[in-house]
């Protein structure tokens, strides 16, 4: 989990977007974490002979592109190692976990400094001159005393013993301690407020490079084991954490690398006969939708915030370009925990829905995100609750597609109790995206829940279809991953895959639909909202209007499994449906889920929304769960009646 902070200002910090912390348990090769380094260090950075030879209009580019450079430069000392100046009396000499790197002078370096100098000279000052002076003096102060080639870097350095069986091998060297060399602490770091969004994110880059050099960087040699005398000072490196010392250790010694047994994946075959939608009418109990609740994160994140907090591994890209791309200006996040989320949601439908514990059949969460497995969500929402026993309460992982999941298996759950369902759709990204620049462009925290309860005698309910898919080209079921070693276990999105997968959902269920004669009698359509540039785009190649569509994105971001029941939450708080509406509710994304829902929404089971204290830190006030009701056994009546006999 990499949770954000909330610094002094009242802003919005991501540490691992400027302080990698890279999880190495789950590497078992250089190779493997090369793959990652040079994805997220060394793809974007310019070398130093790039800097050089660049003509710079503004001073930000430069600024930015030394950022980056030093962040190429310290690619292995920032993932796997703890920077320690040791007197070389004092070095161990016989450790394996004690390292000295061994560098390559950076024999063109003079030039490329002056030609630096230089450049900064000529250009213009910005807006906010100032700030540039005092980045510049941070960052060139590092970058022109480095005193070796970033290129060729190992990532596994050579322990002591080993630097001095090396003839030749050169390591950094210090006249004397300086062990109270100024440095930036973590909350210093954390605090920066600057005036422009780009400029508070190299101010972070710089503090935290400057940070890698706790010394007097002129005074840096670069000597061979002989020439360093007792009191010297050389640059011990030791494994940050337990996981880079086990991971160093792995590939010292040549430990054998985990595999996974190979076999050819089939090409994908279409199923033998169609599935067809589950037509309610045809149901015993008909489902009524009695109170829809919400919660969203408390925590308002505009764009500008991710431009504030850019990380070293990102491409620019203004507020502006991130809401053209996505459709999104803002998303929510929170501090409370995804289960504190879900119970507050729960507690708001089941008060709307009037409905106490003892009364419900089934719990069920649809999330991808959560961070309990034992006991599941559900099982523990139900404790929480009050609920003594239910039926059924259980976890369903379809991701985008979570609503119309949730429903269909609230309705089979209907068929077998016939007592009311909870369905709660909850999601929290907030801490699981890391430096991935798309993941943080779309998702949000949130939650939603639907007392769906069975219909009057006589009635046919609010649910009229729902449909579930999943499954396709594994590289489309693969399209969203989490965790995903690949990216530091964060959450990622491959794009293409995912477009791909959209469209030959929303096309199937478009069909489904017009074969159902039911297309041209929808009022509305609220899809998942995933990205509405794209989704607007495929809906019109689909033969759907633009104007047929309703969005909050704009203002919630992806919120995932909980998406759907929010945005149908805020087309009423728009007026967009005033009355009771026929809405087609599509949601598709990862693993190649989908699904849908055709329902009628009524405003009155809209419940009052639930606002989360805006508290840094803010624990929830102690909540004490009704004491477990008793509740009424399924007789075999029960069972005859729900079947209709």
């Amino acid at each position: 989990m990499k949770p954000f902070v909330v610094n002094r200002h009242g802003r919005l910090v991501f540490p691992a977007n400027f302080s990698p912390d890279l999880d190495f348990s789950v590497l078992d090769s250089v190779a493997a974490a090369e793959a990652v380094i040079t994805r997220d260090f060394e793809s974007k950075a310019p070398t130093g002979t790039d800097i050089a030879g660049r003509t710079y209009t503004r001073r930000f580019d430069l600024l930015r592109d030394l950022g980056q450079n030093l962040f190429w430069v310290n690619r292995w000392a920032l993932t796997l190692y703890d920077k320690r100046p040791t007197r070389w009396r004092d070095l161990p000499r016989t450790r394996e976990d004690v390292f000295l790197p061994t560098v390559t002078p950076w024999v063109d370096g003079a030039a490329k400094v002056e030609a630096v100098r230089a450049a900064w000279a000529g250009l213009p000052a910005g807006p906010h001159g100032e700030v540039e002076e005092r980045l510049f003096a941070l960052l060139f102060d590092v970058w022109a005393h480095r005193r070796h080639h970033a290129t060729g870097l190992a990532a596994v350095k050579p322990t002591v013993s080993e630097f001095l069986d090396t003839p030749g091998a050169l390591t950094f060297v210090l006249p004397e301690l300086e062990p109270d060399y100024p440095v930036f602490s973590t909350t210093e770091i954390h605090d920066v407020a600057e005036p422009a969004p780009e400029l508070e994110a190299l101010s972070r880059w710089a503090m935290v490079l400057h940070n890698q050099y706790p010394w007097t960087r002129s005074r840096t040699e670069l000597r061979e084991a002989d020439a360093i005398g007792d009191d010297d000072v050389v640059i011990a490196f030791h494994p940050r954490t337990r996981e880079v010392a086990a991971f160093l250790d792995r590939v010292r010694h040549g430990a054998p690398l985990r595999t996974r047994p190979s076999r050819n994946t089939p090409t994908p075959a279409a199923p033998a006969t169609p599935y067809p939608p589950v037509k309610i009418a045809d149901q015993a109990v008909k489902p009524t939708i009695e109170a829809l609740a919400i919660v969203r994160g408390e925590h308002v994140c505009e764009n500008e915030d991710v431009v504030r907090n850019s990380s070293f591994s990102w491409s620019p890209m203004s507020a502006a370009e991130i809401s053209t791309k996505t459709g999104i200006e803002r998303r929510r996040y929170s501090e409370y925990d995804i289960g504190d989320l879900a119970l507050a949601a729960a507690d708001a439908a089941l008060a709307h829905a009037g409905r106490r514990p003892e009364e419900i059949g089934a719990v069920l969460v649809a999330t991808c995100t959560s961070d309990r497995l034992i006991p599941s969500m559900s099982t523990w929402l139900s404790g929480e609750l009050g609920i003594l026993q239910t039926h059924c309460s259980a976890d369903i992982v379809a991701a985008c597609a979570g609503l119309p999941y949730g429903l269909a298996e609230a309705i089979r759950q209907l068929q077998e109790v016939n007592r009311p369902v909870l369905l709660v759709c909850v999601e929290k990204f907030s801490d699981k995206i890391g430096a991935v620049r798309t993941s943080r462009m779309i998702f949000g925290d949130g939650a939603a829940a639907l007392v769906v309860a069975p219909a009057a005698e006589g009635s046919a309910g609010d649910v009229e279809y729902v449909q579930t898919y999943a499954s396709g080209p594994t590289a489309q079921v693969n399209s969203i991953i989490w965790p995903n070693p690949e990216f530091d276990n964060d959450i990622t999105v491959y794009g293409p895959e995912v477009k791909a997968l959209v469209a030959r959902y929303l096309e199937q269920m478009i069909t489904e639909l017009d074969g159902l004669g039911v297309l041209d009698e929808i009022e509305l359509i609220v899809p998942h909202q995933a990205n509405r540039t794209m989704i607007v785009q495929l809906a019109e190649k689909a033969g759907l209007r633009a104007d047929q569509l309703y969005f909050d994105i704009g203002d919630m971001g992806n919120v995932s499994a909980a998406s759907i029941p929010i945005a149908l939450f805020d087309a009423v708080r728009d007026g967009v449906i005033d009355k009771p509406t026929r809405v087609f509710a599509p949601g598709f994304g990862a693993g190649a889920v989908g699904g849908y829902a055709v329902l009628t929404v009524d405003p009155s089971i809209m419940a009052p929304e639930v606002v989360l204290p805006r508290v840094t830190g803010a624990v929830p006030a102690p909540r004490t769960p009704a004491a477990p009701a008793a509740v009424a056994p399924t007789t075999s009546d029960d069972v005859r009646v729900a079947f209709g006999a």
